[in-house]
């Protein structure tokens, strides 16, 4: 399945990522071979910048984060935080820009993940609104090894993927890590595939998901997301004005015209 280097004259220059395109599909590579794409401050500066630019791309429709074979990202840098200080981590909201793009995106991203997707690999993986994993896969929350604990959502989203108890057992053990089998089973993790198999795959999906109407998508990752925020009554009412307002776009027409008249939507993301 062939990829389009989207670099141009206009692009910014990345060291720590590749960025790529297929159709509506944008694929980001982590590309810190020699660190197993370890995670500091200005590889994030760079994932962010590139999920910025994607999202504000109207011929973009979904993204694929994803790394190596052997690793999507085996941890955090521990030699760019190991002499950080508490005052100075406070003032600058350390970590903070580590969720800031992801948070804000509007289109779905994917995460494909082979390998190690340790600590903060983990917690970038769980970042994501779906995980697809190749066999050999392991997910993993060893900060407690350290002598600290999750810091970009280890605690909280692995609390909602797998349960308090396993959550609890990875996170305080810092040893008891699901491979890709049991992050299926525990609901982690989407689907499992071979290793080369799986960035494929998982463009397969994201090609699907943009093909759909870019509003009525970005509508449904908001309000699937605000479930984790809001109790059932306020979420269901959130839900209702959503729905309702896609029958103010064009997508909407063209989807249940098409519907009626036993054809395929022409789908023209507004």
């Amino acid at each position: 399945m062939a990829l389009t280097d989207v670099a141009s004259t206009d692009a910014p220059s990345y060291t720590m990522i590749k960025t790529e395109v297929q159709g509506r599909v944008a694929v980001i590579t982590l590309d810190r071979p020699k660190a197993l794409n370890a995670l500091c401050s200005e590889l994030f500066y760079e994932i962010n910048d590139a999920l910025s630019r994607f999202d504000n791309d109207t011929g973009i429709g979904a993204v694929v984060l994803t790394g190596s074979e052997r690793a999507f990202a085996a941890g955090a840098d521990i030699k760019e935080m190991k002499d950080a200080e508490f005052v100075n981590n406070y003032k600058t909201n350390f970590l903070g820009h580590w969720v800031e793009q992801i948070s804000k995106m509007r289109k779905p991203i994917i995460a494909a993940v082979n390998g190690y997707a340790l600590g903060g690999g983990c917690e970038l993986a769980m970042m994501c609104d779906i995980i697809y994993a190749g066999e050999k896969a392991v997910f993993g929350q060893p900060e407690i090894n350290l002598g600290t604990i999750p810091g970009a959502g280890g605690t909280q989203r692995l609390t909602h993927a797998v349960g308090k108890s396993k959550a609890m057992e990875m996170i305080l053990t810092g040893s008891v890590n699901l491979d890709a089998q049991e992050a299926l089973n525990y609901g982690l993790v989407s689907k499992v595939f071979p290793p080369e198999k799986l960035l494929e795959e998982t463009i397969k999906t994201a090609a699907k998901i943009a093909s759909k109407g870019a509003v009525s998508v970005q509508m449904a990752k908001e309000a699937v997301n605000q479930a984790y925020e809001l109790g059932l009554s306020s979420g269901l009412h959130f839900e209702r004005r959503l729905f309702q307002a896609t029958f103010a776009t064009r997508d909407q027409k063209e989807g249940m015209a098409a519907f009626a008249e036993k054809r395929k939507p022409g789908f023209v993301h507004e």
